[in-house]
């Protein structure tokens, strides 16, 4: 813990310029608690600063959203772009199992956790097989073809199609 400086090598109050000085400082009570700020705006201002701040929020999240998705479509290859609709359909097949297990029921609980698990696992295959073949990533797997990578991946995938359906029985 630094030592505390004593109150003499301070600056003086008068010697600090006005325009570092905090206008809303709260002032303490007596039990040391912060109380509220002294200057409150009126009520009319605080909100209409507060919609004109969602509606600019609202307008930076949507060009956020745009520049993201125009540099997706302008920098990623084809391969990468396919490997990103499989792994949505994925994603989309995952939730669906899940709701119907929800709505309709488990009664065969070994062929839902079969094929969510088969779902779940050949999501994570494909996303390996993402990173792998991706042209950033070309320094952390220099030693791994594209054709090496992609045998892995339907290694991978043989063996875990293999357990789910001999989970079911």
């Amino acid at each position: 813990m630094a030592p505390k400086k004593p109150a003499s090598t301070l600056p003086p109050a008068s010697s600090i310029p006005a325009n570092t000085a905090k206008p809303n400082q709260a002032v303490s009570s007596a039990a040391g608690q912060p109380t509220k700020p002294q200057n409150k705006p009126t009520s009319s201002t605080t909100s209409t600063s507060t919609s004109t701040s969602s509606i600019k929020n609202t307008s930076d999240a949507q060009q956020i959203a745009i520049g993201v998705w125009n540099n997706y479509v302008d920098r990623t290859p084809q391969r990468t772009k396919l490997l990103d609709a499989f792994l949505l359909f994925l994603v989309t097949v995952g939730v669906l199992q899940f709701v119907y297990c929800v709505i309709a029921g488990n009664f065969p609980f070994n062929a839902f956790l079969a094929g969510f698990s088969a779902t779940v696992g050949q999501f994570v295959l494909t996303a390996s097989l993402r990173i792998q073949t991706n042209p950033e990533n070309k320094s952390d797997f220099e030693g791994l073809s594209h054709e090496r990578a992609f045998a892995d991946y339907v290694f991978g995938s043989l063996i875990l199609h293999f357990f789910c359906v001999n989970f079911i029985n």
